[in-house]
């Protein structure tokens, strides 16, 4: 399991529980700091490794594994536009590696999509039925595509060799262990609210998002693993606000003073986005439970204390591309 952000809450999820977890990272986009918590956790291991090369590293540490869970892939626009190829290969050779662990070893395979596999939707809120509309060639291909490639391979072996296999399409999730400059936008608003630089809006603001905070995200993955199907499944909030609400709200929560900087739309940035979890209501009897407000309340807390640290240096550029 991939450890950095969403996945290390995950973890402490699976621990919780009782579950031995096993996490492999190459740490490409993020640090060690999230899962420094658990170095003392008997229960927990780590392998430093891209799952994009052979997973001899896994294999060394003996034992079976009852669950593979694919979380590796630069979720950030600008991550993922840095590192293209390298986004690319884990969405196809890294799912491939983790696809034959989970069969070499009887496992349940857990394939974490995306949103963004809906491109810039013409159906709204998007059903796990609803196909997308992707530019296959624009510069966020490198991850829509991907994460959809990863899906039919998840498939595939669903249906060739019998593994038993989950796929989740996640929606915008945040929360604390973000990092402060990932360039995802409730990120980026609150570390400039915070060190008082102009809110990056892009466009009139209008496009509207879904935020799910990471508490409710982790419940319904959980979920998801132990109850699901092998068809997709929606995990987000339904509810939608605008890219500008976001900016507005965090400005309050902040009592912060900046201003919002208008910028230029970029390529492909998706005007809409929101799920249809019907799905995920009938199946898991899933939805979220923690409103924007609270959420934004308890992430800005945590950056408060990274500012604290030193870690939120103002003038440090925060990196941003579109309203991921």
């Amino acid at each position: 399991m991939r450890v950095l952000f969403l996945g290390s809450h995950l973890c402490d999820r699976f621990l919780r529980d009782g579950h031995e977890v096993v996490g492999l990272d190459n740490f490409a986009t993020g640090s060690p700091d999230n899962i420094a918590h658990l170095a003392d956790v008997g229960a927990f291991s780590f392998v430093r490794h891209d799952i994009s090369a052979p997973t001899t590293a896994v294999g060394a540490l003996g034992g079976r594994f009852d669950g593979v869970l694919h979380f590796a892939s630069p979720a950030s626009p600008v991550d993922y536009l840095e590192i293209p190829i390298e986004t690319l290969k884990v969405g196809s050779l890294g799912t491939f590696n983790a696809l034959d662990v989970a069969q070499s070893h009887g496992a349940r395979f857990f394939m974490a999509s995306t949103s963004e596999v809906y491109g810039d939707p013409l159906v709204h809120p998007q059903p796990e039925s609803y196909w997308g509309n992707v530019n296959p060639n624009g510069p966020r291909s490198v991850y829509d595509e991907a994460k959809r490639f990863a899906e039919a391979a998840t498939m595939a072996y669903h249906r060739t060799f019998g593994v038993d296999t989950r796929i989740v399409r996640i929606f915008n999730t945040y929360g604390p262990r973000m990092r402060p400059h990932d360039g995802r936008v409730v990120t980026n608003f609150i570390v400039q609210a915070l060190n008082g630089e102009p809110l990056s809006v892009y466009g009139d603001g209008s496009q509207t998002r879904s935020f799910c905070y990471v508490d409710d995200e982790v419940e319904g993955l959980y979920r998801l693993f132990f109850s699901g199907d092998a068809e997709p499944v929606n995990i987000g909030n339904p509810n939608e606000f605008t890219v500008l609400q976001l900016a507005e709200l965090v400005l309050e929560l902040t009592g912060s003073r900046s201003a919002i900087a208008r910028l230029p739309l970029p390529t492909d940035d998706p005007k809409v986005r929101c799920p249809d979890i019907s799905r995920a209501r009938a199946m898991l009897g899933w939805e979220p439970a923690v409103a924007l407000r609270e959420g934004l309340i308890r992430t800005i807390e945590y950056f408060r204390t990274l500012g604290a640290s030193g870690r939120l240096e103002k003038g440090m550029e925060t990196r941003t591309l579109g309203h991921g």
